[in-house]
């Protein structure tokens, strides 16, 4: 099975109203970066272990450590909760920029340095979640 197909899986594998609001984010991302490298993790370690819920990646991003070794990862992420839906904003490097610029304008959603988490789509404006999005994006493909 290949990356779009285990995306789609995924997606339609969610109870409604979250499959649709999956689909419709993983459609605006894809409207940002058109041409983005598509990830899927299963959220299982090396030994088989679930360890994270499974998530869709978009874009990739070099992650550079103090060690002077680097990682290739996704830059945008989105992932199934319990009660809804995270993204993932990665590669940040202030943790206050993202619930200081968004998080009073997004409606109900819980911001963190690199995390947009909230129930529903209905629930948020989606043109400042696209733009803390497109932030992201912009940060990260400078490095």
């Amino acid at each position: 099975m290949n990356v779009q197909e285990q995306i789609e899986k995924y997606i339609s594998s969610q109870p409604e109203p979250k499959c649709s609001d999956m689909r419709e984010l993983h459609h605006i991302i894809l409207e940002v970066m058109p041409a983005c490298k598509l990830w899927f993790l299963d959220g299982k370690n090396s030994e088989n272990k679930t360890v994270s819920n499974p998530n869709i990646g978009y874009g990739l991003h070099t992650i550079k450590y103090t060690d002077g070794k680097t990682r290739e990862f996704y830059q945008i992420g989105m992932s199934a909760n319990k009660t809804g839906i995270s993204i993932y904003i990665l590669g940040i490097g202030d943790k206050t920029y993202l619930p200081q610029t968004y998080g009073n304008e997004l409606g109900k959603a819980s911001v963190t340095g690199y995390c947009i988490r909230f129930n529903h789509l209905k629930d948020i404006n989606i043109s400042i979640l696209e733009a803390a999005i497109r932030y992201g994006v912009e940060v990260t493909s400078e490095n």
